[in-house]
């Protein structure tokens, strides 16, 4: 006789598993969750308050930081970079992160591994202020390698559709505020895992600038809800720097007649780009990584101060007349 167990898959540890992040989980939800965990679906029920609210869905993975965290054994934060990528996506459409559900995937469920990863989706939940709902956990023998797993993510968030509707239009002479990045976040990790351990042959416990490799590379995606919802009253448009870096993703949130003028010597690069910057083209460089700013946001001119205040982020160009895309001078 053979059982499921015998093939790969331990039903016992999905189970255990649930139990065990029960207590952290628990601590995302809000009067608007509907059930607990373990159910078939994640229930939410609307906010108040709003006439026409409108859904959005974003989702999004870690990409192949994931095999840092895994060659480092180091789990805690991939979770909060999954939660970041969805929610500060969706942000940029002006919606508030309602709530998260999460995928993970793996050869063979390690039940203390996969409670670290939740527990980061619980804190990223947390920083986003939204709800982690409901998740799926699933053990794949022969689909993956031993070790290996992988992480996606899926958020909704909600907007009052007139405030879509009337909301003011980037026009020429807005100015673009940049909100610092807490590091590479969670794009360009192929061509850094190149460029680190294949070309420059180091290891995670190298140090640059007297911190270890594995900490800056693991370094959590930051999240913006907070900021946004602090500023969203004072702002046109605002792109989320992911991959592509600051030439494509920029020109998202423009018109057709409009470009961004990126001053270069205004950008507060961070030490891990000014060393990667020795051995990749500028060019390169400006459209693979955020390059130390994790969100541009738009503004009017006369509104600029209050939004730095706000967001504790800088001036670094503005908006001038011309084919839609980036200058970076």
């Amino acid at each position: 006789m053979i059982s499921y167990k015998d093939s790969g898959v331990d039903i016992d540890a999905g189970a255990r598993l649930v139990e065990e992040i029960k207590p952290f989980v628990k601590k995302t939800f809000n009067e608007n969750v509907l059930g607990g965990i373990g159910g078939f679906a994640g229930g939410f029920a609307l906010p108040k308050g709003y006439k026409e609210p409108v859904l959005f869905g974003a989702t999004d993975g870690v990409g192949t930081k994931l095999k840092l965290a895994i060659e480092a054994k180091k789990f805690d934060t991939v979770g909060i970079d999954l939660v970041a990528m969805c929610v500060n996506d969706l942000i940029c459409s002006f919606a508030e992160p309602l709530f998260f559900l999460d995928y993970y995937a793996t050869a063979k469920l390690d039940v203390n591994e996969a409670k670290e990863v939740i527990k980061g989706i619980a804190q990223g939940c947390l920083e986003a202020e939204c709800a982690l709902i409901g998740g799926e956990t699933a053990e794949m023998p022969g689909m993956y390698r031993e070790g290996d797993f992988d992480l996606a993510g899926f958020a909704v968030g909600v907007a009052e559709k007139s405030e879509l509707e009337n909301k003011e239009s980037p026009k020429e002479g807005d100015l673009l505020i940049a909100l610092p990045s807490s590091g590479i976040h969670s794009n360009g990790y192929s061509l850094v895992r190149k460029l680190f351990f294949e070309k420059l042959k180091m290891s995670l416990e190298d140090e640059i600038e007297g911190k270890k490799l594995k900490d800056i590379l693991l370094e959590p995606t930051r999240i913006y809800v907070k900021t946004y919802k602090k500023i969203k009253e004072d702002i046109k448009a605002l792109a989320h720097i992911t991959g592509g870096g600051l030439v494509e993703n920029v020109p998202r949130v423009l018109p057709q007649n409009l470009k961004a003028v990126i001053y270069k010597d205004r950008i507060k690069t961070l030490p891990i780009f000014d060393f990667i910057s020795k051995y990749v083209e500028p060019q390169e460089m400006y459209k693979t990584f955020n390059m130390g700013i994790g969100m541009v946001v738009v503004t009017d001119e006369s509104r600029v101060d209050v939004v730095v205040k706000k967001s504790g982020g800088y001036v670094v160009g503005r908006l001038e007349s011309g084919e839609r895309g980036v200058e970076i001078v």
